[in-house]
């Protein structure tokens, strides 16, 4: 990626499965990193974030499963139109629900970010350049970008890199991905204070290794109709339907 003075590559030296899943785990960190930044044209990041409540864990996603906070988060993002601004809500409660749990819970991947440039850009020009070859997985996700390009349609491209990323680290780790929701079937939507209380203790008694851990916290946040991983096709049906 190289974009605004911001420039980062990296690649797999050794194809493995274990390889190749660090590395889309350092992708994975790096594109949300800097997704926020990307929304600025729509939604309000920084007034977003001055909703982020304080307390323990529990009353933090009490709050961020509350619907009233879905009609605060309204607030911060810059859409008349009323089904594209429940669109962009969805993605301003993402970064808003990743943002409130960093420091309850580990939100990114073990391996830390890509922070330097370790291989030569493919483009002159500032680009978002994904792309991966292992075995029979091709995916190419690319962006040159110039003064048109609108910075939401970055912020997509790096949704739907992760999201690319998060679905494979699972499959080249092997994730045991339905053991971990049999860990969590006793719940289904979970809204009230006191089963809020008892899926984070669920949480707490998992038993996994790091990797295994972050897939826990997805499905334990999906039982509150949450997520960490801001969702692409938003972005697609909004620069859509928006024009």
């Amino acid at each position: 990626m190289k974009h605004k003075g911001f420039a980062v590559g990296e690649s797999v030296n050794e194809l493995t499965d274990e390889n190749v899943a660090r590395f889309l785990a350092r992708v994975s960190n790096t594109v949300l990193t800097k997704f926020p930044e990307y929304l600025e044209e729509k939604i309000d990041v920084k007034g977003l974030l001055t909703l982020i409540p304080s307390g323990s864990l529990e009353e933090k996603l009490k709050f961020l499963r509350s619907p009233g906070t879905s009609r605060k988060i309204g607030n911060y993002v810059r859409e008349d139109d009323k089904k594209l601004k429940k669109l962009l809500v969805e993605v301003a409660k993402a970064v808003l629900t990743r943002e409130a749990l960093k420091d309850e819970l580990p939100v990114e991947f073990p391996g830390g970010r890509i922070e330097e440039l370790k291989t030569k850009p493919r483009y002159r020009e500032e680009h978002v350049n994904f792309t991966a070859k292992y075995g029979r997985w091709i995916v190419v996700k690319r962006l040159i970008i110039d003064e048109k390009t609108p910075m939401l349609d970055i912020a997509r491209l790096l949704a739907s890199i992760n999201e690319t990323a998060v679905n494979k680290i699972q499959e080249f780790v092997r994730i045991d991905m339905s053991g971990i929701e049999e860990h969590f079937s006793e719940f289904k939507k979970v809204r009230k204070g006191e089963d809020i209380a008892k899926l984070v203790e669920k949480f707490r008694e998992f038993k996994g290794s790091d990797l295994e851990v972050r897939y826990a916290v997805n499905v334990m946040l999906s039982k509150l109709n949450l997520t960490i991983d801001p969702p692409a096709k938003n972005l697609e049906k909004y620069l859509e339907k928006a024009g």
